[in-house]
Order: C-alpha cells, then sequence, then structure tokens
C-alpha cells in the first residue's frame, strides 16, 4: 500500500457496491453473500465483500474488464471463469467473477449473474437482497440469512465407514513414501488425503460434542470447539521437511484420529475397526525400522 494512504471504511465500499448497481441499467440487483451475511460471524478488517450483481446480459460487462476500475485501485484480479489451468467451480457455470484485491486492502468476490440464472445462484443460505429494481424476489422472497448450509451434520454410518477406510488405507500406502524419503510425496499425500481425513472426523467430534455448529473454511473455528488438549494435539499434526519430525507427526495424527473416532462412534452407535487401526499402525512402525535398501519388507 502507498505510504499515506487510507482504506476506505465498510460503508464506504458497500455505498459504491450499491451506487455503481443503481446507476447501471444492466444491473437489475444486488446480493450480498458470505461472512458479512452471517449473523454469527463478528467482523474484521480484512472480511472480503461477497456480492452478487443479478444482470441483464454478461456481455456488456466481459467484452472491456476495465469496467471494474470504478470500485478502485487494483492490486491484482482474478477471472476464474478466463483461466484454463484453474477453471471455476461447475457450480458457477453460467456467471463471471471477477476476484478483487485492491490497494487499500479491501477485496470485493464479485460474480455477475444472468438474470435467467439467478435462482440457483441465491440459494446459499447466506445470501441476503440489498437491492432489487424490478421485485425478482418478491414473489420468491430470500429467508433470512444464516448459516444453515454450512453447519457440520452428523455422519451416516456409511460416511463414518468411508473416512475411517480412507484415512487408513492412505497411512498404508504412506509409509512407502516416508521409507523412500520422498517427501513432496509425502507431505502432499499426508496434507490432501489423511489429514483432510482427519479434519472431517474432527468436524464429526465437534458435532456429536456441540451439535449443529460452523467450523469454518479449513477449520478456522477449531480452536472455538475442542478441548485444548486436542486442538494441541491438532496442531502437533503439522510438521517441517525433517524426517524425524514427520514420521512423529503420522504417529500424532493416528492417535488423534484413533480417539476422536472412537468417540464419534460410540456417540452415533457405528463399529470402529481396531484391527485395520492395528493393523496399519504396525505395519507403518515396521517400515519405520526397515534398513535404507533394504531387499524385502518381511
Amino acid at each position: 500500500m502507498s505510504k499515506g494512504m487510507t482504506s476506505r471504511n465498510d460503508g464506504q465500499m458497500m455505498e459504491l457496491i450499491l451506487t455503481v448497481a443503481r446507476n447501471n441499467p444492466w444491473i437489475r440487483a444486488v446480493i450480498q453473500d458470505g461472512s458479512r451475511s452471517n449473523p454469527s460471524v463478528s467482523g474484521d478488517i480484512f472480511q472480503d465483500f461477497d456480492i452478487i450483481y443479478i444482470v441483464k446480459n454478461l456481455r456488456p460487462f466481459t467484452k472491456d474488464h476495465r469496467w471494474v476500475d470504478v470500485f478502485g485501485e487494483r492490486m491484482i484480479m482474478q477471472m476464474p471463469e478466463a483461466m484454463e489451468l484453474y477453471p471455476p467451480d461447475e457450480s458457477m457455470k453460467g456467471g463471471f467473477s471477477y476476484l478483487l484485491q485492491f490497494m487499500d486492502g479491501n477485496r470485493i468476490d464479485l460474480t455477475l449473474v444472468p438474470v435467467k440464472h439467478s435462482k440457483r445462484f441465491t440459494e446459499d443460505s447466506l445470501c441476503k437482497l440489498l437491492l432489487d429494481k424490478d421485485g425478482l424476489f418478491e414473489a420468491t422472497p430470500l429467508p433470512p440469512a444464516s448459516e444453515r448450509d454450512y453447519l457440520v451434520k452428523a455422519p451416516t454410518a456409511r460416511s463414518f465407514t468411508d473416512c475411517c477406510n480412507e484415512f487408513w488405507y492412505t497411512n498404508s500406502g504412506l509409509a512407502k513414501g516416508l521409507w523412500r524419503k520422498e517427501m513432496v510425496l509425502v507431505k502432499e499425500l499426508y496434507h490432501k488425503v489423511i489429514h483432510e481425513a482427519l479434519m472431517q472426523m474432527i468436524d464429526w467430534y465437534i458435532e456429536s460434542r456441540h451439535g449443529a455448529v460452523n467450523v469454518g473454511k479449513f477449520g478456522k473455528y477449531y480452536e472455538r470447539y475442542l478441548e485444548p488438549e486436542i486442538y494441541a494435539q491438532f496442531l502437533a499434526t503439522y510438521a517441517s521437511a525433517d524426517w524425524e519430525e514427520n514420521w512423529r507427526c503420522v504417529y500424532a495424527t493416528i492417535d488423534l484420529f484413533r480417539n476422536v473416532a472412537s468417540l464419534v462412534a460410540d456417540k452415533h452407535g457405528y463399529a470402529y475397526l481396531m484391527e485395520e487401526d492395528a493393523r496399519v499402525t504396525a505395519f507403518l512402525r515396521h517400515v519405520e525400522q526397515l534398513p535404507p535398501g533394504a531387499i524385502r519388507i518381511y
């Protein structure tokens, strides 16, 4: 940020967003989504403005992307629909998004949606109507914004078993990466599969203790809901690029998964397959002791 620059406040930003919409005949309605519509979230200086413009047609906007300069001096912009390597989620089909980071620290995640797709794009429970020039939402008003779509739901028996299977099966495959000292593979497999399964189980554990709550994107509210000792155990599952520490983290992850999974199973009357746990854990400990260049596993 340039020396002497002052960030625009929430009121200024919201007035700008609405003024642009009021003055543009192609924009027919404005919806606010995201954390600013969530009555359970306390705002801070880094909250994004998640905005949907319901428009007559996308073409007047996408033919020259410089129109977004009306919102301020950009630091950087991303347009997912115009990207090849990182295309948008399939659920965004039919819309066009401008993800705008401004020099004064403010950020607008703006999605343009044709009127014909407006219902599909406004089904999220955090959608809040800010402007409706044509009464598009009069016949079927949006319900009061809430975080109901983001509350953790109790697992089915099948989902619980699938999570356990994913965790343990992938750990059995992680063993060879650890023995071969393939650090990048180990890190990717651990964080993208094993740790993700652990976090899914922690979500269900939190639900079993607190009911349907919102744990936040990537578990950002875990500290709020987990007991201090369990939260500390979870933080201990992150490792640096050190082989001894990675082995330690694997076992810390296993211990925590076993603990919370057993409690979730007890809560819902599901079966936790301790024999799979024991077999995979024993295999990992065996592989850890194999010397480099070993010619057989057993």
